[in-house]
């Protein structure tokens, strides 16, 4: 097992724009992947399991819940210290970062904004410290890109809320205590509704056979003429809204978290190519190699620059759902244009588990594509550049 020896690339000084409070938030967030991530996680990876006696370790470092209250558990953090979170967690591996997401920006986020205060205090505190575990429903085998289109519903039955249909492609579903699950009510209206494990006709049979997120737990919801007390409705927000502002928050954190992911790729690279002996002198002194690492530092820059100001947005309350989509979008696509020109330098040893390239490659094919493709990204952009909306 090779120690951790990672060191974060700041090309134009951003660190410098982080307050003390945030550079320590970072800090230990990165000493506990490099301690407790990085030594398990390419065996986890290989084998398609997930950690979880990390758990209480993510809740220790503020990943579930940042910026939540403390009066509800959370740590009560900004949106930057989220952030940087994130990236801290996605440079271990993304799919543990998606697990954090899940919790915090598609869990305990709509709880807290949509849910009244019985429920704030009933599910909060257990989701920030980990002794519960929440999962998203949303996405649908025949509904992806479009979540208007969902089947899955309730009808009022007096006492309760009678739910039928399934969800899929959910993170943290195998395992969770609590999904927050949208479905439309009898007028086809969508709501939000707390759904606890034990209730009768739910069930959460796991996705095997995944090429990514191997070290992510992966399942479906299956809803067979579940009782949902009707208590259990997140009240303060209905229609699709509700989830879309949640995917907001969870693509902010997948802005921050890419780069995390492109920086472990870039640094693996940098070393490498300054060690590895071709030609009797190093790789790093051919040209096209020097390309590549100079294009890969360029882009990562960028995307520092521009997660940091979407950052300093979102503080400020003025992020717009198209700002984090351009961010999402573009960062997303940059770390995965990183980790598959950093498996060139590496060659053969590049598809090795000695390595987490190729392992951050196959993840980064599912943040592509999960909380919006890149291609619907792009016409979010489109829509809110020109007025014209590409999606009817």
């Amino acid at each position: 097992m090779k120690p951790d020896v990672f060191q974060a690339p700041d090309y134009y000084n951003i660190g410098d724009l982080l307050s003390e409070e945030h550079k320590l938030i970072r800090d230990s967030a990165r000493d506990w992947v490099k301690r407790e991530v990085s030594p398990i996680i390419e065996a986890y990876a290989q084998k398609a399991e997930f950690p979880k006696q990390i758990i209480n370790g993510l809740a220790s470092i503020g990943a579930f819940g940042a910026y939540i209250p403390e009066v509800y558990g959370g740590a009560g953090l900004d949106q930057i210290s989220y952030g940087l979170i994130m990236q801290e967690i996605e440079r271990g591996d993304s799919g543990v970062r998606s697990t954090a997401s899940v919790q915090s920006s598609l869990v305990m986020y709509p709880i807290f904004t949509y849910g009244n205060e019985a429920q704030r205090k009933k599910y909060l505190p257990k989701l920030a410290t980990g002794e519960w575990m929440g999962s998203f429903g949303l996405t649908e085998p025949n509904h992806g890109s479009n979540p208007a289109g969902m089947t899955t519903n309730f009808k009022d039955k007096g006492d309760y809320y009678l739910l039928n249909g399934a969800k899929m492609w959910i993170s943290n579903a195998p395992f969770c205590d609590v999904a927050v699950v949208w479905a439309k009510d009898e007028s086809g209206r969508i709501h939000g509704l707390l759904v606890e494990r034990g209730m009768e006709g739910f069930s959460t049979p796991e996705t095997h056979n995944k090429w990514s997120l191997r070290a992510s737990s992966t399942g479906e919801l299956i809803f067979d003429n579940v009782k949902v007390p009707k208590e259990n409705l997140l009240p303060n927000k209905s229609g699709l809204g509700a989830p879309l502002g949640c995917l907001d928050s969870a693509r902010y954190g997948i802005a921050w978290g890419a780069i995390g992911a492109a920086t472990d790729c870039y640094d693996t690279a940098l070393r490498y190519c300054k060690e590895r002996i071709q030609f009797n002198k190093p790789i790093g002194q051919f040209q096209l190699q020097q390309k590549k690492l100079a294009e890969m530092i360029t882009e990562i820059t960028k995307a520092q620059l521009l997660a940091w100001r979407l950052g300093t947005l979102k503080n400020e309350g003025k992020a717009t759902s198209a700002q984090i989509s351009m961010a999402k979008r573009n960062n997303v696509e940059m770390a995965l244009k990183i980790a598959r020109e950093a498996r060139q330098i590496l060659g053969g040893m590049g598809i090795s588990g000695e390595y987490s390239i190729m392992r951050h490659m196959m993840n980064l094919e599912s943040v592509i594509t999960y909380e919006g493709t890149h291609d619907i990204h792009l016409l979010i952009t489109g829509l809110d550049i020109t007025g014209f909306n590409a999606f009817k």
